[in-house]
């Protein structure tokens, strides 16, 4: 029911003819240019707050720009970037315009390489010079660079010191700029490296510029500059050369597939989007593998390489719950098998009365698992009136087939999204209600105090919304109950890989463990919780543990659960409500091939991730419970 923000949306693709070849065949040389809008558009869910594009030219001749890029913040962002690119156009007769030779000597972006971003902030930095691609400029064309990526490092302080201590002086300090300086740093190494060989073998000027370009391999660059970094990330660059390449962390935490033909290598964060631009089976994509590179050279031959070992892989789960498009065929699978692993707790919370419950869902993105719970009632149904019917123990009469057979699992659409929230409202009171509209209900979908409302999300995690506007609108039905259910686990640590949600506090279960504290007067476990962060934080980092986990230990899921309750009931609201959540277990089955679960659980794929877990805690403490102290 809260829109979490998540970082981001990558697309590539490098034409592998002649642009005169898309002319002929499809009318157009802007075939690459047409295909990255729409890779691009179709992963719009990805990022809503910036997008860019960027283009290598492969024939330009010296005198003559080679790379061009474009970047625009807001929701409009992609239209916005692709609107600049074709008022480029403006002013070229049409003839012109169907000229591939001519597009490619004079117009911008009638290029072979194309890289495309959209961005959602997770770390509060805004604005038109933190929306990628980043551009490394050089007047060596192999040493330029464009970088993008889906990532969140989580040590950029380490890399930061790293490069500080070859000399360099970044200008802004930020992964993204910071992975771009180092990436070129050890590019220009690389080029060095080549130009000392050339030179060495007798060549001179522009012959010594072909060998460079020739030969220059990123994967080299790759190899000297990706062991440093921890954190969930796919990293995607383009050199002015015409190299371009994509890599993956070792632990497999960000998505990233890839296709290739005779005409063009692509590059996407979600393999539907690619199966639809393109045409394509779910079978013909691929997906790159954790610590793998895909690279293409500026001649065009395509290759993998392992860059990194690849670790414990844990992939982010939360892709299938929730941000990658429900379109892909296993996400699709995996979202209605977490409906179906909750029928057992729901059964539970209704008494296993069937007869007198409505089955509805919020947000839209939870309609998939829904449509799982759905099929899970439904058997569950059908063998009950099996048993009914054996239970008779002689032929049912036409009356007694029809009572039975009658007995359906009712579902209705009954809250509607009626407006979007206007941020400039910024007033509590208005805001909040504001807020509580947000939401409209189906009025008589519901028969007042006799049925219960069980209604499926895919996450909750800071109960700002129920508290506000879900819990009220479901009550206005006069419900027997209201079960709200979760598809995903309780959320209860922050996520340092790319999700929007980086502090203690905004947790509703992190802050319902904290009241079961007080309330059971263990409060103290609070202060040596922070006592314990503290020292992990002196330790080694790979040999940091999430000291975290002691605040949920004393309690069970459903009594985090209960207190949730207690703290997100609107005053007056009288109606019993209940929260169900997936099992860790739950989603593991649902979902095997995505282990990466540290939301939920705690456990951190790199040791980055502990460490700054522990540090989120020291902060909180220190931010509310030692000024509580001080003011006393």
């Amino acid at each position: 029911m809260e829109q979490l923000k998540h970082e981001c949306g990558v697309a590539m693709i490098r034409l592998l003819q002649p642009l005169e070849y898309y002319q002929e065949k499809y009318g157009t040389w802007m075939y690459g240019l047409n295909k990255l809008y729409l890779l691009m558009e179709k992963q719009h869910n990805r990022g809503q707050e910036g997008a860019g594009l960027a283009c290598v030219k492969l024939e330009a001749i010296p005198g003559e720009e080679y790379l061009f890029r474009e970047r625009a913040l807001g929701t409009g962002a992609i239209t916005e970037i692709f609107s600049a690119v074709q008022s480029r156009f403006k002013g070229t007769g049409a003839e012109q315009l169907s000229d591939a030779d001519f597009a490619r000597r004079h117009l911008p972006f009638a290029g072979e390489m194309y890289m495309g971003h959209l961005r959602y902030s997770t770390t509060g930095k805004s604005g038109l010079s933190f929306v990628h691609p980043f551009l490394r400029r050089n007047n060596w064309r192999a040493k330029n660079l464009a970088l993008c990526g889906n990532f969140n490092l989580t040590n950029v302080d380490e890399v930061f010191a790293s490069i500080t201590a070859q000399g360099q002086h970044p200008r802004i300090y930020s992964d993204t700029y910071i992975m771009l300086e180092q990436v070129g740093h050890r590019l220009d190494r690389e080029c060095e490296r080549l130009y000392a060989e050339a030179a060495s073998q007798g060549l001179e000027g522009t012959d010594i510029t072909r060998y460079i370009e020739e030969r220059v391999d990123v994967n080299n660059v790759l190899r000297t500059a990706a062991p440093l970094w921890d954190g969930g990330y796919v990293v995607c660059g383009l050199t002015g050369s015409g190299e371009m390449f994509a890599m993956r962390d070792p632990w497999g935490i960000r998505p990233a597939f890839w296709y290739r033909d005779d005409e063009v290598v692509v590059v996407a964060s979600e393999r539907p989007v690619i199966q639809t631009v393109f045409a394509l089976e779910a079978d013909q994509i691929h997906e790159l593998q954790p610590g793998q590179a895909l690279g293409v050279r500026a001649n065009g031959e395509t290759g993998l390489r392992q860059i990194i070992a690849p670790k414990v892989v844990k992939a982010c789960s939360f892709e299938r719950i929730y941000f990658s498009r429900g379109s892909d065929r296993d996400i699709y699978r995996e979202r209605k098998a977490l409906g179906r692993q909750l029928r057992d707790a729901i059964l539970r919370s209704i008494d296993g009365d069937l007869q007198h419950t409505v089955f509805s869902y919020i947000p839209n993105t939870a309609e998939t698992a829904f449509l799982g719970m759905l099929d899970a009632f439904k058997a569950y149904l059908n063998q009950t009136k099996i048993a009914q019917i054996e239970a008779l123990g002689h032929k049912p009469t036409h009356e007694e087939l029809e009572q039975i057979l009658n007995q359906y699992v009712r579902s209705e659409k009954v809250a509607v999204k009626d407006i979007k929230l206007r941020t400039f409202i910024t007033e509590g009171a208005s805001r909040n209600d504001l807020a509580a509209h947000v939401y409209d209900i189906t009025y008589g979908s519901v028969r007042p105090r006799e049925d219960n409302l069980v209604i499926i999300d895919d996450s909750i995690v800071r109960g700002t919304t129920l508290r506000e506007s879900i819990i009220r609108i479901l009550d206005r039905l006069h419900p027997r109950k209201i079960v709200i259910v979760s598809s995903s686990p309780q959320v209860r640590y922050p996520d340092y890989y790319g999700i929007d949600m980086a502090g203690m506090d905004e947790f509703i279960a992190f802050r319902a463990a904290i009241e079961l504290l007080k309330d059971r007067g263990m409060a103290h476990l609070v202060g040596e919780t922070y006592e314990r962060c503290k020292a992990q934080l002196a330790r080694p980092k790979g040999g940091m543990e999430n000291c975290v986990k002691d605040i949920y230990a004393p309690f069970t899921d459903e009594e985090v659960s209960r207190k949730m309750v207690e703290m997100l009931r609107p005053e007056g609201v009288t109606t019993p409500i209940e929260i169900v959540y997936q099992t860790l277990d739950g989603l593991h089955k649902a979902c095997p091939d995505h282990g990466g679960d540290w939301y939920f659980s705690g456990d951190y794929p790199t040791p980055g991730g502990v460490k700054l877990v522990n540090r989120a805690f020291v902060d909180y403490y220190e931010n509310v419970f030692k000024v509580n102290d001080n003011r006393n």
